[in-house]
């Protein structure tokens, strides 16, 4: 395997380089995409870390938008189990 490296001409690693390259931001661009189309970016996520306990540590705002932001997660949550219990019954 050493011969035939040693008999290729110089500056051939840099294609290996590239090829290596471009697959990274292929790679991170797919990865990008995924998370979009997957709900990934909310910012209200965060949110979902509070229940009824923490009402005494927030203010009465924070602590309705935490509400509100776990109601819709729950929804959604729903949503997307109804979504793939329906494509197990197709398959």
């Amino acid at each position: 395997m050493a011969d035939f490296f040693n008999s290729l001409e110089d500056g051939w690693t840099i294609y290996l380089w590239l090829i290596a390259g471009a697959s990274i931001v292929i790679t991170a661009i797919y990865w990008v995409r995924w998370a979009a189309h997957n709900d990934q970016f909310d910012e209200d996520i965060k949110y979902l870390v509070f229940d009824e306990n923490d009402k005494d540590k927030m203010a009465p705002e924070e602590y309705e938008k935490a509400m509100r932001v776990n109601k819709e997660q729950e929804d959604l949550r729903k949503v997307y189990l109804e979504k793939e219990a329906a494509q197990k019954r197709q398959a």
